[in-house]
This record gives C-alpha cells, sequence and structure tokens, in this order.
C-alpha cells in the first residue's frame, strides 16, 4: 500500500480549493452559531446567490464580473434580511427551519425549466470566469507541484486568492469579535434577555450578524463558481451546509481560525482513507470487500465517528474553549 501517495493525495485536499469554499462557509457560519447562538440551516443558499450573482449578470446580462460580484454579495445580504426579519424574534428554531427551507426552495427555483432563460437550469451556467483568469500569475498550460502535488495553474491562482480571502475575513472576524459590537454578540448567545434588559436591541444586532456572515457564505459561492468556472443548481444541496457545520464543529466554534483548520482537516480525514481503501480494492487479490461506490460512502461514515469522538471528549472543538460553547451557560 503506497502510504506516500496516499498522503500527497490527501494534501492536496488539505489545501485545495474544496477547503478554502468549506472554510468561507464554515467562517460566516462561526459568525452565526459561534458567536451570535443562530441556527443557520441554509448556509449553502447564500452561497448558491452568490455565485449566480455572478453568473447571471456576467453570462445572461453581459455584465462585468465586478457588477456580478457585488450583486451576488448583495442577494446573499438579501436573503438574509427577508428570513430574519420574520424569524429572529421568535425561537431559534424558527430560524432554522426557515433558512434550510429557504436555500432548497432557491436550488429548486434555480434548476426548474422555468428559469432557464435566466439560469441555465439544469445545464448551469459556463464562460464568465476568463476575466479572473485573466489576472493570473500562473500560466493555465503549466502544472505547479507542492511537496509531490500538482495543481494547474488556474487552480493555484484560485488558491492564492481564496486563502488570501480567507485570511482577510479571519482578520475581519477578530476585529469584530473583539469589539463592543462582538461583544454583544457573544452576550446575546450567552443570554439575549440579559442583554435586552441591558438596553441592547437583540433584534437589530442578530439580524447584522445574519447579514454579514450570509455575505460571507455568499463570497463562498463567488469563489467556488470562479475557481471551478460553472455554476450548477444541484451542487448546492442542502449536504453543504452540514459539510460546513461539520469543518466548524471540528476546528472550533467562536475561534478566530477554527471554521479555517476544520475545512483544512475534514477535506483531509474525508481523503486519507478514501486513498488508502481504493488502493486495498486494487488489482486481482483486493484487501478490502468493497466497491468503488460503497467505499465512497464508508469515508463519510469514518468522518461522521472522528466527529462524534470529538463531540464526546473534546466538544469545543480542536482549538476551541469549553466556555466560548456553553451556550446552556
Amino acid at each position: 500500500m503506497d502510504i506516500v501517495s496516499a498522503l500527497q493525495t490527501s494534501f492536496a485536499q488539505l489545501i485545495g480549493p474544496s477547503a478554502i469554499f468549506y472554510a468561507l462557509l464554515a467562517i460566516g457560519l462561526n459568525l452565526h452559531f459561534g458567536y451570535t447562538g443562530l441556527l443557520n440551516f441554509g448556509q449553502i443558499g447564500f452561497a448558491l446567490l452568490g455565485g449566480y450573482g455572478v453568473g447571471i449578470m456576467t453570462v445572461t446580462y453581459q455584465q462585468p464580473l465586478w457588477v456580478g460580484v457585488l450583486v451576488g454579495l448583495a442577494a446573499a445580504g438579501g436573503l438574509a434580511i427577508v428570513l430574519g426579519i420574520p424569524t429572529l424574534r421568535l425561537r431559534a428554531d424558527y430560524l432554522a427551519i426557515a433558512t434550510i427551507a429557504a436555500a432548497e426552495v432557491l436550488r429548486l427555483i434555480f434548476r426548474s425549466t422555468a428559469s432557464d432563460p435566466v439560469t441555465g437550469s439544469t445545464n448551469g451556467l459556463y464562460g464568465f470566469a476568463e476575466p479572473f483568469t485573466r489576472f493570473s500569475l500562473f500560466d493555465s498550460s503549466k502544472q505547479y507541484s507542492f511537496f509531490g502535488v500538482r495543481f494547474v495553474g488556474d487552480d493555484v491562482w484560485a488558491m492564492v486568492v481564496g486563502w488570501t480571502l480567507v485570511l482577510v475575513l479571519c482578520l475581519f472576524v477578530y476585529l469584530l469579535a473583539h469589539s463592543p459590537w462582538g461583544r454583544v454578540l457573544k452576550a446575546i448567545r450567552e443570554d439575549e434577555d440579559a442583554a435586552r434588559a441591558l438596553g441592547k436591541n437583540v433584534f437589530v444586532y442578530k439580524l447584522q450578524a445574519l447579514i454579514i456572515g450570509g455575505m460571507i457564505g455568499g463570497m463562498g459561492g463567488i469563489f467556488n463558481a470562479l475557481q471551478t468556472k460553472s455554476i450548477h443548481p444541484d451542487f448546492y444541496s442542502t449536504a453543504q451546509t452540514f459539510y460546513a457545520f461539520g469543518a466548524l464543529l471540528l476546528g472550533g466554534a467562536a475561534t478566530v481560525f477554527g471554521p479555517v483548520v476544520g475545512a483544512m482537516l475534514f477535506w483531509f480525514f474525508l481523503a486519507i482513507p478514501d486513498a488508502l481503501m481504493r488502493q486495498a480494492i486494487a488489482g486481482p487479490d483486493p484487501l478490502l470487500p468493497l466497491t468503488d461506490a460503497q467505499v465512497g460512502a464508508m469515508r463519510y461514515v469514518l468522518l461522521g465517528i472522528v466527529i462524534a469522538l470529538l463531540m464526546v471528549f473534546r466538544p469545543q472543538g480542536i482549538m476551541g474553549r469549553r466556555r466560548e460553547v456553553a451556550l446552556d451557560g
């Protein structure tokens, strides 16, 4: 069994575009759940609007890329307002239900045949990433090697931009968390009645957190669209939000770098067993009686066991602090 090859494949997932996408989703969820105590089960809906904002404006309406980026971010912020106004005055589970339903409704609307002239329906949208790759510092026809792992030039450019964006957002979250505004969010998370008794407008603070976190999720959708150079509605399934939640819990909620570390480890822990098991089932005398489809499912089972054990022995996550996630006081 080639352990080195498996580690190289896993390292590609550790630093690759998928880790960046889910890190962006998890950073937004961290602002919602980790710092404010909001249950957003529809983060992928914000990413959908971010990605389609770019695709629709550049492909359907022939607008510059920067216009699509602004429209995608505005659409994600608008969705947060639409969902937050009727639900944030109610119990937390109402927001969770509204967000997961909205994300699925948006996916079905964007993939419907009625929306084909605008969204491309199930075929999705293509041909909008050229302005992004035009600024690339790397040759798209070449491959670049990092510790034995090869990436094409366009992916290297996307990774440079993506990880830079992640670091900037981590700094942004750090500044927010250590500001008076961030301390109010933590007070709301711990006991919103006490925060309200101190004269804080809890609804406004929660809505602001929902908007900012949703727009960060929209940035994730924009990055994914530009990196993959395509948008498909079926990619934006509910499972993607729970992958981001898994990354957040793995790294640690209410920490600056927890979502980033969690996203990297999430895909690393998925890739390692996948690579090893596929080697074990290859050849005339396989070591494991599994099919390719079963290997694909088994890696999620193993990762689920890892996260479950983490929740038992270290519920605050790898980088988290127990007092930060003690939401019941």
